[in-house]
């Protein structure tokens, strides 16, 4: 018989549920990877917007590419941090926040002006991105060194900014065999194109249906989502891989993070009567070891195989 909770433990659970906290699971691979790429874009954004303007503060740097550089590098594949929403939400919010400046008296109703529609243009636009209500807030309250700039503003520092850091975060990630930037450069995903009878799927559509019932912005894009779930559900059918599951032409990764991470495709095999003697031949498609290619017992190449996964855009 299981043992209730004690009071602090429950009061624990609430306090990190109410907080919002969640351990993750990044390898440290990726969270160095995150930290450079943060470094590399604000560096560069600095440098080459004094090289092109020679103007200093913000009118140099918004603050807000700071928060921008956090999701480029740190979730890349994230919905809020693909190139639509970085270009659109800031330039509108740029825009936004400008006019509000220029026709409104008030200061704290400029501002609050300034942010609101900033949001409700990037909803109607499709291009939320947080930084974005920093951009049209400093329109407002970014003293003279901003606001003398006018219209100004949306080309230098914001167009020349958002152009220098998606240049980097385009470069930089995609250095890193398992990241991608955008998103939709990824090679190979979790979710078939088509249900199968060995592997769980569930339909965009459906994904797509789920969030217009939560009515909620997530992070997140539909394909990411529709890997997430085709995954959880594949790991809740099954522990690992076994022999019978490895087919010739199909691709197989080890499921590990960073640098570690590879996925392999069968291109030959050669069967035995004795199964435990079944060979593979195998090359490495993606991540670690890319291009090599190897042989070895199907047993032995289940046992590295974490999952199946699948070939965008064939």
């Amino acid at each position: 018989m299981s043992q209730p909770e004690s009071s602090h433990a429950t009061f624990f659970k609430r306090l990190t549920h109410f907080m919002g906290i969640e351990w993750d699971s990044v390898s440290t691979a990726e969270k160095l990877a995150s930290t450079i790429g943060g470094l590399l874009g604000i560096f560069f954004i600095a440098a080459i917007s004094y090289k092109v303007t020679g103007a200093s503060g913000a009118a140099l740097i918004v603050p807000s590419m700071g928060a921008s550089a956090v999701l480029l590098f740190a979730v890349p594949h994230g919905r809020l941090s693909q190139p639509w929403p970085l270009i659109g939400g800031n330039l509108v919010s740029a825009v936004i926040g400008v006019t509000a400046y220029r026709t409104i008296g008030d200061p704290f109703l400029a501002a609050g002006l300034a942010v609101g529609l900033a949001i409700g243009a990037m909803h109607v636009l499709n291009c939320i991105h947080p930084p974005g209500g920093a951009t049209a807030l400093a329109a407002v309250i970014g003293g003279p060194g901003i606001t003398s700039l006018g219209y100004g503003y949306v080309v230098a520092p914001i167009l020349l900014n958002v152009s220098v850091i998606f240049m980097v975060a385009l470069i930089f990630n995609n250095f890193f065999p398992w990241r991608r930037y955008p998103a939709g450069m990824m090679r190979f995903t979790d979710a078939p194109a088509a249900a199968t009878n060995a592997t769980p799927f569930v339909p965009r559509a459906s994904i797509e249906a789920a969030v217009r019932d939560l009515d909620l912005v997530v992070d997140l894009t539909t394909d990411d989502l529709q890997r997430l779930v085709t995954l959880a559900l594949e790991h809740t059918e099954r522990a690992g891989l076994d022999r019978l599951h490895i087919k010739l032409g199909h691709y197989y990764t080890n499921g590990k993070h960073g640098a570690d991470w590879s996925v392999r495709q069968i291109i030959d095999e050669a069967a035995s009567d004795d199964p435990q003697k079944d060979m593979v031949i195998y090359k490495v498609v993606e991540g670690k070891g890319l291009r090599a290619a190897d042989s070895c017992t199907r047993e032995e190449f289940a046992h590295w195989a974490a999952r199946e996964v699948f070939p965008e855009n064939l």
